[in-house]
């Protein structure tokens, strides 16, 4: 495309217009952007019922309800890595109780250069209209909502001169699209009521690193183009895995809602939740550790290093790892130094990071073992230790380890895929810490004092 005008970066300049810059970092305003899919998704779109629809997205498909798909016309623009993973006749996973005609619902066209990729989706349907998009630099990113008639008008006028201007039989479709939806109404009150239950979701989420920047085409990518296809190939495969646990994890937390359940049938809920959980930021690390492997540059410490009290960290996460241990079997024993001082680390992302570290860890293990954790000061750092007691039987675990590609490992006996040792050197490194693995069942990872 050659027309800046037409680009999506124009469309997103479009909807932040006359909008305050935002104040977030990457991780939080992805999240966002998932929770808005959600929310829009199961708490509007859905109660409607049955309806006809529009919508294009952008880089990857945003819409992910079987229900929605098939009743909804879909355009989406994705970069040149992902055309032929998207022509597919069936996705990589199935999504939740879809059907196999769902992969057909939306037409696939081609995302240039001057696009960019972050996240785009404007949704036209004879009870709701809106657009949105993630927008802003680094440290001052913000999902935009726009419900205004103007606005989005604003917006699908860009979109058909874009589809004009590259595919013009798909810009009739469009057309005729729009046009076969009859008249539009949008309840003045969308925007009031749309804000409150998405900071409700936002705030029920687990913190995820799933939702990372597709492709960050610069001159690094473009000099090496297979790592570049490859890191896409990832992502497209991590938005296929999240979308069927999120639609899951969505039905099992609606379901924890009603009153009317078991014991049993609670308890077994939360396992799924948890699993569902698991596996999502699972994926996350995965992608992240691959952007760093593909920009050595990004893992550089000190960029967004800050304060961090890591014991007061430990203490919030010691719950939830007791869980994750406990579906395995396992049984964690933590151990605080008192009054230690902060470290440097980037708090953003260190919770996630470490949750994967503690998954990396005790994932090999025989039910029955005990993970030790434990912090304590060691000159001007502190260290971190992982171990596990009494484990004659798992000393094999590491040589079992075969490299799968720069990022990944997986154990032949198990089938268990996971970050390889200097992904996860790497990851720590880019958080500000120091990772000593002298067996697998003993971790060290040291953390300078602030």
């Amino acid at each position: 495309m050659g027309a800046l005008g037409c680009s999506f970066e124009a469309l997103r300049r479009q909807l932040a217009h006359q909008m305050p810059t935002g104040r977030c970092d990457e991780d939080s305003v992805r999240r966002q952007w998932w929770a808005a899919l959600a929310t829009l998704q199961e708490d509007f779109l859905l109660p409607l019922g049955t309806q006809p629809g529009v919508w294009l997205a952008s880089p990857l498909p945003a819409l992910y309800e079987p229900s929605l798909l098939q009743q909804f016309q879909g355009w989406v623009w994705a970069p040149p890595e992902l055309k032929d993973l998207l022509q597919n006749s069936s996705p990589l996973l199935p999504a939740a109780a879809a059907p196999p005609s769902v992969s057909g619902g939306f037409q696939r066209l081609a995302l240039e250069d001057s696009d960019g990729t972050d996240p785009l989706l404007v949704l036209i349907t004879p009870k709701l209209q809106m657009a949105m998009a993630l927008v802003g630099s680094p440290k001052q990113r913000q999902l935009v909502v726009r419900f205004d008639p103007p606005t989005l008008s604003a917006a699908l006028t860009l979109l058909d001169e874009r589809l004009q201007h590259s595919d013009p039989q798909q810009g009739q479709a469009l057309r005729a699209a729009i046009q076969a939806l009859g008249g539009l109404q949008n309840d003045e009150q969308l925007a009031q009521l749309f804000w409150p239950r998405l900071a409700e979701r936002v705030a029920a989420m687990a913190p995820s690193l799933t939702l990372q920047p597709l492709v960050h085409r610069s001159s690094a990518s473009e000099s090496s183009p297979s790592p570049s296809s490859e890191l896409a190939l990832l992502e497209a495969l991590t938005h296929e895995v999240r979308t069927p646990l999120a639609t899951i994890r969505t039905l099992i937390r609606s379901l924890l809602r009603r009153s009317d359940l078991t014991d049993l049938v609670r308890k077994r809920l939360h396992q799924i939740d948890g699993e569902c959980s698991e596996q999502i930021d699972r994926f996350g690390l995965i992608f992240l550790a691959a952007e760093l492997q593909r920009e050595p540059a990004r893992d550089a410490p000190g960029h967004a290093l800050a304060r961090t009290d890591l014991s007061q960290l430990l203490g919030q996460l010691e719950a939830g790892w007791q869980q994750q241990l406990q579906r395995r079997s396992l049984t964690l024993e933590l151990q605080l130094t008192p009054d230690l001082p902060p470290v440097l680390s980037d708090p953003a992302r260190l919770e996630t990071v470490l949750g994967g570290l503690m998954d990396r860890f005790s994932r090999g293990l025989p039910a029955g073992a005990v993970v030790q954790l434990s912090l304590q000061p060691a000159g001007a750092r502190l260290k971190l230790r992982l171990s596990a007691a009494a484990l004659a039987s798992s000393e094999e675990g590491p040589e079992l380890q075969e490299r799968v590609g720069p990022v990944l490992s997986w154990n032949p006996g198990t089938g268990s895929l996971q970050l390889s040792r200097q992904a996860t050197q790497r990851l720590f490194h880019s958080l500000g810490g120091r990772l000593a693995e002298r067996s697998g069942n003993d971790l060290t990872v040291f953390f300078p004092v602030a």
